[in-house]
């Protein structure tokens, strides 16, 4: 992703300590929280709560522009 937007920054567990069981994007445009991806509903199988990296920066993209 950093080449498609070299200026985002990233932030891991930023308030602590993830959830348990869980694998969760929220994208901060300025002030503004926006889930991207919650992966506690998801699976089984386990793989299913990971998105994979294309899916991610479609989700990105789509609130950049």
């Amino acid at each position: 992703m950093q080449e498609t937007h070299p200026d985002l920054e990233l932030l891991i567990n930023e308030e602590g300590a993830p959830r348990r069981g869980a694998f969760e994007l929220t994208l901060l445009l300025g002030e503004e929280r926006i889930p991207l991806w919650s992966g506690i509903k998801k699976g089984p199988p386990r793989k299913d709560k990971f998105p994979n990296a294309a899916t991610v920066l479609d989700m990105v993209n789509k609130h950049l522009q």
